[in-house]
């Protein structure tokens, strides 16, 4: 099972909506992003948050609209996205994408970011792929093993930016910057804006987390 969370950020950010219907089999809203789901012909399964970004009528809406509706109030530990996330982990999805998550204040854009760090979710890397994207951007997380990444020409630039203090081991085939075995630092650019040549590559490494960045000019 595939799942689509549609998160609340600025609408210019999202990717083409018409390209990320086909892949989800279930649609969860987060807030804001619940409207942009309808507006899109899309019906959430299910919503979360506080919809204080939303009026009165459009949770009317909402709430004639969805079976499932998750109302918190605004003083709470989690966020709407990660209440949703959580649920969303809960059906045991073999992915999940998030749209609607970058952009706007920078607090919550790198707060969604490291939520793809969380111990469990790592815990789970091999079972489930959780993906951030909008316009420009596809982002992920991994832990050490061995990946293959088929090329992708509207995401031509591919970074790697270690999460945690170093990340060793790094190994790339087929990419226009090959590396082999290569400890890297967490602030260091030496995996910054690299190019698959082939139709696939590889890459792998043997110890620390790395941040996995496809993106377009």
């Amino acid at each position: 099972m595939i799942i689509g969370i549609m998160a609340g950020g600025p609408p210019e950010l999202y990717p083409s909506l018409n390209e990320y219907k086909k892949k989800a089999d279930l649609w969860i809203g987060v807030d804001r992003g619940v409207i942009e789901l309808v507006k899109s012909g899309i019906s959430p399964k299910a919503a979360f948050g506080d919809f204080d970004s939303i009026t009165d009528t459009e949770l009317t809406v909402i709430t004639e609209m969805i079976g499932d509706i998750h109302i918190y109030p605004p003083e709470k530990d989690e966020t709407d996205l990660e209440l949703a996330l959580n649920w969303s982990i809960g059906l045991k999805p073999e992915e999940i994408f998030i749209l609607g998550a970058t952009g706007g204040r920078i607090d919550h854009f790198l707060g969604n970011l490291q939520l793809l760090q969380r111990r469990d979710i790592l815990e789970l890397n091999r079972q489930l792929k959780i993906y951030i994207a909008d316009r420009q951007n596809l982002y992920t997380i991994k832990t050490p093993g061995t990946y293959t990444f088929e090329k992708e020409e509207y995401l031509p630039y591919f970074s790697l930016l270690p999460v945690t203090n170093i990340v060793k081991g790094i190994t790339l085939r087929g990419f226009k910057y090959p590396l082999e075995k290569a400890d890297v630092e967490r602030g260091s650019t030496l995996t910054v804006s690299n190019q698959l040549i082939s139709d696939r590559g590889n890459v792998s490494f043997s110890e620390g987390i790395l941040m996995v960045i496809r993106s377009s000019d």
